[in-house]
């Protein structure tokens, strides 16, 4: 990791000494490794304090959003994950490509830094796993996307079928399945930590945020918790690139990702083959983000 670290930060000073970008994406360092986080360059010195190891789980993409409305030149650094947000973001708008620089790094899979804080609190009993839950069935550890690229390229993490746990879900009754969800969300304690995060909520105002009028109730109740997830999620379909994020910060454990990936499930199967954030085409849309005269309408 080291290695991939230094080619990092060389590159990065090659293009602010060339004048190429203004800020730099990466990661900042810090003690012990794990406690790494995301962190913006402004000059060429502050590089001395970025790097790029093992902890290094976070969806690089999600920062762009910050800074989105301004001019600067951008340099980003990304995995293959954060690259598909990147596509994401370009879809929608939310990004010029001509700002950014993007230096992809094939990706041999990520440790959990919140599971390695865990584990060594000696508060909860954990055990730390070589790969991230989300990085055990990762499809594209390859960047899909960017101008240079660092490391061989990895094969897809995956350790089981991908959609095992949707389709037992599936399997379940109607009153089965809404039982295990409203279990689930009961635990929310409506944090956001889900929305800020993903990389596809990317409205300038949230609906949760509005308060004239008040479109959803902030209570913790069982309705006002379904009511959010349930809205979020159907704002997902189509356009959740399985980062996986969502699910690993939330601070209760909600199974997040099995709504999501039962929604690519369903947007592969009835617009498919479709996966979101996999290439990047000027105009195109996300499956669900195209209205056309003679769309199918069979279900009305």
């Amino acid at each position: 990791m080291k290695a991939i670290s230094d080619k990092i930060k060389s590159i990065a000073a090659g293009l602010f000494d060339a004048g190429k970008i203004d800020v730099f994406i990466g990661w900042e360092e810090n003690h012990p490794d794990y406690a790494i986080r995301p962190y913006i360059a402004r000059s060429k010195a502050d590089l001395e304090h970025m790097a790029f190891n093992q902890y290094a789980i976070h969806n690089s993409s999600t920062y762009l959003l910050k800074l989105r409305d301004g001019q600067e030149r951008i340099g980003i650094v990304v995995k293959g994950c954060d690259s598909r947000g990147i596509v994401r973001l370009l879809e929608d708008r939310q990004i010029q490509r001509e700002r950014l620089y993007i230096i992809g790094v094939c990706c041999p899979g990520m440790k959990d830094p919140l599971l390695a804080i865990k584990a060594q609190s000696g508060l909860v009993d954990v055990k730390e796993e070589e790969l991230a839950v989300k990085c055990q069935n990762c499809l594209v550890p390859n960047p899909v996307i960017y101008d240079e690229l660092i490391g061989e390229k990895q094969p897809p993490h995956m350790s089981g079928e991908r959609f095992a746990k949707v389709k037992a879900i599936e399997n379940m009754s109607y009153d089965e399945r809404y039982q295990f969800f409203e279990k689930e969300f009961a635990k929310c304690i409506r944090c956001y930590a889900c929305r800020q995060a993903c990389i596809a909520c990317d409205c300038r105002t949230c609906i949760y945020d509005e308060m004239r009028p008040q479109w959803v109730g902030r209570e913790t109740s069982t309705s006002d918790n379904m009511m959010y997830h349930l809205v979020k999620a159907l704002h997902m379909a189509g356009r959740c690139i399985e980062c996986g994020e969502c699910e690993r910060i939330c601070p209760v454990d909600i199974p997040l990702m099995l709504i999501n990936n039962k929604l690519a499930k369903d947007a592969n199967h009835f617009f498919g083959p479709y996966e979101a954030g996999m290439s990047y085409v000027e105009g195109q849309k996300p499956a669900l983000s195209v209205y056309r005269e003679d769309d199918p309408d069979d279900f009305i």
